[in-house]
């Protein structure tokens, strides 16, 4: 006779303590995957453990409340029938699947970002077909697959000698059990957030101490942060005050003596210019791949680096954030990255203050170019509603693509169709715009096979294939009657990988930012702080525009002063003259130091350039809030 005792709280308790186990082994493996995390201080790693199984159990609790609930709740004689046996063999089956598959898709997840899982998987979520596609490419699915299968069927074979016993015998009370399995998410909820994996300086150590499944439930909670409840703030006269001192560095006039004004006049020197512009947007183009910036001896840029050569770039320019849409929002609208979720993303983000209506306001054809679906990362919504014609994958007829992933179309492909409409545009006597959005460099890392390195192979064959495309664009642009008077500007749009020890990482910010125009920009080396916000002021100056505009940004042809503004989800940081400030949430302060390498090192926090981060940051996320980024009623009314 079966003499197993069980309760209502048998079967949770046994996946909870399964999945705590499971978690440890994460743990384990994630702090041997990264570089260094070993050699923690003797406290770190212990408390990496714990903190760590403090947030796996919040999570695990959230993740089997459904079924808490109905232990809870559920009739005694439902408990007790045959069906209900099948029903909880089949529960405990799933669950444990879904254990591992979270362990692997998060292994997944730190190969690509280095982090748990957070506001970028939500995003992710959001574009299922992207995202599985890309998988489907990018890995042996089926392999992997059977694999889970195969685990999970060894791990219920593992626990059923202890769960089976239970399964025979009829649970009988342990209603009290259950309540703490209600109490840990809903305290959680309440009183923990994920600050409390900040167990160390190292934010490997930090994330490994994160719970994958807390911290994507916290990113559906969080996906936008109020500046004021969460960095640290000044008085709004006094935060003003400092960003007008900072803005005004390039003496240009406001357009008003309004307190809050951010609208600066830009005069025309000596007339303007309609030449052609092609911005072209390279997919995670680190500096580091280009040997004018890094002598690896690799030689996977030859078309880039020649190019280089003759074109003026900026050796210290920064990408202000971490995704496409981060680089896409500085570079067309020139404001630092606010908290919480891009601009591009965000509702009612139409007639913003963007540089595509500069262009339309003088009869340019303005595009924006993208070989992938552009309702990916909400950008088609975005460049209509800010003065641009959108030409994406779904506009590419069958003769037009040669090759295509998860993302796009091939850099050949898109590069084709701009050279179409450049000519149409010419053709039509107006002068072009274009923004061009390339996506070769992402993985699954496939290609036309037309290099050396195999498709597939991983990132650099991607970026020798980026640089080949671009190769062969040029030379194709060479012989375009355009050519000569346009302007061509080319950019990353953020690095293959901004993660590092840190929540920011300034080396892994730095973007190659090339402006090209034979014959009328004289080739040469920048070495001034920048970063994307700087782009369209700049670009306006080389063209002499005269045009009034809310831009952070200042043209670096002129005296503004060096600086360089880079974030994250929510970590916003400022560099100037040596010296860094990242602000936190939680009103945190950080201040570094840093030299050549670029890399941040700890020091005692410069009080100016700290007025000056929270001004630009706070007036930013101010300005978007109360639409001062916005143009004014009337002058839309004209534009469109």
């Amino acid at each position: 006779m079966n003499t197993t005792p069980s309760s209502r709280g048998s079967v949770l308790r046994l996946l909870f303590v399964t999945f705590l186990v499971l978690s440890i082994v994460d743990r384990a493996v994630l702090l041997a995957w990264s570089p260094g995390s070993l050699a923690a201080t003797p406290w770190e790693l212990p408390l990496v453990f714990a903190v760590g199984a403090g947030l796996d159990a919040i999570a695990v609790t959230w993740l089997l409340l459904p079924a808490t609930l109905y232990a809870l709740f559920a009739p005694q004689r439902l408990l007790a029938s045959r069906a209900q046996r099948v029903l909880t063999r089949a529960l405990c089956f799933a669950a444990l699947g879904a254990f591992l598959f979270d362990l692997v898709a998060g292994w997944v997840f730190w190969e690509e970002f280095t982090a748990r899982f957070n506001f970028i998987a939500v995003d992710y979520l959001v574009y299922t077909t992207e995202v599985i596609d890309n998988i489907v490419e990018s890995y042996p699915l089926v392999w992997v697959l059977s694999g889970l299968v195969g685990a999970t069927c060894t791990v219920y074979l593992g626990v059923r000698r202890w769960l089976e016993p239970r399964l025979e015998r009829a649970p009988k009370g342990g209603r009290w059990a259950l309540v703490p399995f209600v109490l840990i998410p809903v305290l959680g909820l309440c009183f923990v957030d994920g600050s409390v994996a900040r167990v160390s300086s190292d934010r490997y150590r930090n994330e490994v101490a994160m719970d994958g499944l807390y911290n994507l439930f916290a990113a559906f909670r969080s996906n936008t942060l109020d500046y004021g409840q969460n960095f640290a703030g000044l008085p709004e006269d006094e935060a003003w005050s400092r960003l007008h001192g900072l803005l005004a560095s390039d003496g240009l006039e406001f357009a008003s003596d309004a307190s809050d004004e951010l609208r600066r006049h830009h005069p025309s020197r000596g007339g303007e210019q309609r030449s052609n512009v092609m911005m072209i947007v390279v997919e995670s183009l680190s500096a580091d791949y280009l040997e004018a910036f890094v002598q690896d001896g690799k030689d996977l840029t030859p078309n880039l680096d020649a190019l280089v050569q003759e074109s003026l770039v900026y050796t210290n320019h920064f990408a202000t954030g971490s995704r496409t849409v981060r680089g896409l929002e500085a570079l067309t609208l020139s404001v630092p990255p606010t908290p919480g979720r891009s601009i591009v993303k965000r509702p009612d983000n139409e007639a913003m203050d963007s540089i595509g209506w500069q262009f339309r306001d003088r009869g340019y054809d303005t595009r924006f170019l993208y070989g992938g679906f552009g309702y990916f990362d909400n950008m088609n919504h975005y460049f209509s509603g800010n003065g641009f014609d959108i030409v994406d994958r779904a506009d590419l007829a069958g003769d037009e693509v040669r090759f295509a992933n998860a993302w796009g179309v091939c850099d050949e492909d898109i590069y084709a169709r701009t050279l179409k409409e450049a000519d149409a545009s010419t053709a039509s006597g107006k002068p072009f715009f274009q923004v061009v959005l390339t996506t070769s460099n992402h993985r699954p890392y496939t290609y036309p096979d037309v290099i050396a390195i195999p498709p597939g192979t991983g990132r650099e064959g991607a970026v020798a294939y980026t640089d080949f495309a671009m190769g062969a664009f040029f030379d194709q642009a060479k012989q375009r009657d355009w050519y000569d008077d346009t302007i061509f500007v080319v950019v990353g749009d953020h690095c293959a990988s901004s993660a590092g020890r840190r929540d920011l990482n300034l080396e892994r910010h730095r973007v190659p930012l090339l402006l090209h125009a034979p014959g009328r920009i004289e080739p040469g080396r920048d070495d001034r702080l920048a970063s994307q916000i700087d782009v369209a002021p700049t670009l306006l100056g080389l063209l002499d525009f005269d045009y009034t505009a809310s831009y952070f940004g200042h043209d670096l042809a002129g005296p503004g002063e060096d600086r360089a503004f880079i974030g994250n989800y929510q970590t916003l940081g400022m560099v100037r003259a040596g010296r860094a400030v990242a602000l936190g949430t939680k009103q945190g302060v950080q201040g570094f130091r840093f030299g050549a390498d670029l890399e941040l090192v700890d020091a005692p926090v410069d009080a100016d350039l700290l007025g000056l981060t929270i001004a630009a940051y706070q007036s930013a996320a101010q300005a978007l809030t109360t639409g001062k980024l916005k143009l004014k009623r009337e002058a839309l009314v004209a534009r469109r």
